[in-house]
C-alpha cells in the first residue's frame, strides 16, 4: 500500500513538472485551458503524503505494521476531495481531444510520450491516475483484511475502513454521473422548440448511451435518461461536437421495445439498397410510443448480438416499472452475457429505489465499444486483483431475461 502511495504522488508532481508547467510556459495553452484540464491535482500530494506518513511512523524497524485500522479509518474520508476532479474529467478529456488538434500541442505531447519520464503514458493516464488509485483501495483492503488474523484488533477497524471507502466511491460516482448527465444535456440542439421536454433538463442520470444505426443506415447516437429517450444525430461545426436531437424525444413511461429476429426487416436507404439488395439486418430491435398518434418508430441496429443485448436489457430495466401486470417479457433465445448496467450506477441506485428496481451495488462501469454502446459513468473496481476489473449482471435484468415467452416470433414490452 505504502509503495502505491509513493507512486501517485510522484506521478501528481511529474504531470505538473513535465506538462502543465511546461505548456503553460511556453504558452501552448492558455492557464484556463489547463487549470479546465489539470483541475486542482496540486491540492491532493499533501493528502496522500499524510497517509504515507502515518504507515511509515506505525511501521516497526523489521518492516511490519501491528495495526493500520484506525489511520484508514480516519483518513479515508479525505478521499470525498476527489468529487470535484472526478466530475470534472468528462469535460477535461473533452477539451484536451479538442486541443490535440493543435499542431503545437500534438507535438509537445509526442515528444513526452517518446521521452523516458513518461513510461510510454500519454498525458491522460497521468490524469486519470488518481481515479484508477481510488478504485483500488476496497481491493487493498479486502486483502489486507484476508491475512489478517480473526482475532487480531484490527478486523473491525479494517471491515468499517471498507464500507467507508465503498461510500467514498458511490458519493463520487454519484456527482460523476450527474455531471456527465448535464454535460450532455448542455450539448443537445434542438431543430424544434416542440423536442424540448422538461424531463431531459431535469435529468440527473444517464442510463446508457451510444451509437447505433437506422434502418435507413445513418448512424444515430441514443441517450437513454431516466425518464426519456433522446435520439440524436452527431453534428460538428467550428470543432464544437453537439448532439442534433433527431425526431421526438421518447418518455421512458410511453416507450414500447420490441425485439426483431433476424431477417425480420431489410436496412438501408434507396441508395444503398440499389446495390445491395436491401440486406437482411441482424441484431436489431424496434422502439416506439406506446400512442400510434405521434407516428413515430425507429428501428435500430446495433454492432453485434452482445450490444444488443445491452441496449435491451437497459431499456428494458428503463421501462419495467412502468408495466402493466400482464406484459410479456420480450427477449429469448440470445445468449447468457454478462454485463455492468446502470442497475450498477450509485446515482441510479436513488431513482431505482423510487421505482422499486432492483440494482447492484457497486461501483462499476464498462465501455463494451467507445463507438457502440457506454453504459453508467463510474468507476471500473476490481475484485480480481490481476485485471483489476469486475462483470457482474444486474439480478432483476437476469432474471428478466430467464423468462423467455413460449411463443411469436416478435415479442413487445408494453408501457
Amino acid at each position: 500500500m505504502s509503495r502505491g502511495e509513493q507512486d501517485l504522488i510522484e506521478d501528481l508532481k511529474l504531470a505538473r513538472k513535465a506538462y502543465h508547467d511546461p505548456m503553460l510556459k511556453l504558452s501552448i495553452m492558455s492557464e484556463e485551458e489547463l487549470t479546465h484540464i489539470f483541475g486542482d491535482l496540486d491540492s491532493y500530494i499533501p493528502l496522500h503524503e499524510d497517509l504515507l506518513t502515518r504507515i511509515g511512523e506505525a511501521t516497526k524497524p523489521d518492516g511490519t505494521v501491528e495495526q493500520i485500522g484506525h489511520i484508514l479509518v480516519s483518513w479515508l474520508p479525505r478521499l470525498n476531495a476527489y468529487r470535484g476532479y472526478c466530475s470534472n474529467q468528462l469535460a477535461a478529456k473533452a477539451l484536451l481531444d479538442q486541443k490535440k488538434q493543435d499542431p503545437r500541442v500534438q507535438d509537445f505531447l509526442q515528444r513526452c510520450l517518446e521521452s523516458p519520464f513518461s513510461r510510454k503514458l500519454d498525458l491522460w493516464s497521468f490524469l486519470d491516475i488518481p481515479r484508477s488509485r481510488l478504485v483500488k483501495y476496497p481491493l487493498l483492503l479486502k486483502e489486507i483484511l484476508r491475512h489478517t488474523p480473526k482475532e487480531h484488533p484490527d478486523v473491525q477497524l479494517l471491515e468499517d475502513a471498507i464500507l467507508i471507502i465503498q461510500g467514498v466511491l458511490s458519493d463520487i460516482n454519484l456527482k460523476k454521473g450527474e455531471s456527465e448527465c448535464q454535460y450532455y444535456i448542455d450539448k443537445l440542439e434542438y431543430l424544434d422548440e416542440k423536442q424540448r421536454d422538461p424531463r431531459i433538463e431535469a435529468s440527473k442520470v444517464l442510463l446508457c448511451h451510444g451509437e447505433l444505426r437506422s434502418k435507413s443506415g445513418h448512424k444515430l447516437y441514443i441517450f437513454l435518461f431516466q425518464d426519456i429517450l433522446v435520439l440524436t444525430r452527431p453534428v460538428t461545426r467550428n470543432e464544437r461536437h453537439s448532439y442534433q436531437v433527431y425526431r421526438q424525444p421518447i418518455p421512458v413511461q410511453e416507450l414500447v421495445l420490441e425485439d426483431l429476429q433476424d431477417g425480420d426487416v431489410r436496412m438501408g436507404g434507396s441508395f444503398r439498397g440499389a446495390f445491395s439488395n436491401s440486406e437482411k439486418a441482424k441484431n436489431i430491435f424496434r422502439i416506439r410510443f406506446h400512442d400510434p398518434s405521434p407516428a413515430q418508430s425507429h428501428t435500430l441496429q446495433a454492432n453485434d448480438v452482445f450490444h444488443k443485448q445491452q441496449w435491451f436489457n437497459c431499456i428494458r430495466a428503463a421501462i419495467a416499472p412502468f408495466q402493466s401486470a400482464g406484459s410479456p417479457p420480450e427477449l429469448q433465445g440470445l445468449p447468457e452475457l454478462h454485463e455492468e448496467c446502470e442497475g450498477n450506477h450509485p446515482s441510479a441506485r436513488k431513482l431505482t429505489a423510487q421505482r422499486r428496481a432492483s440494482t447492484v451495488s457497486s461501483v462499476t462501469q464498462v465501455e463494451v465499444d467507445e463507438n457502440a454502446y457506454r453504459c453508467g459513468s463510474g468507476m471500473q473496481m476490481a475484485e480480481d486483483s490481476k485485471s483489476l476489473k469486475t462483470h457482474q449482471t444486474q439480478p432483476g435484468i437476469r432474471r428478466a431475461r430467464d423468462k423467455a415467452l413460449s411463443g411469436g416470433k416478435r415479442k413487445e414490452t408494453l408501457v
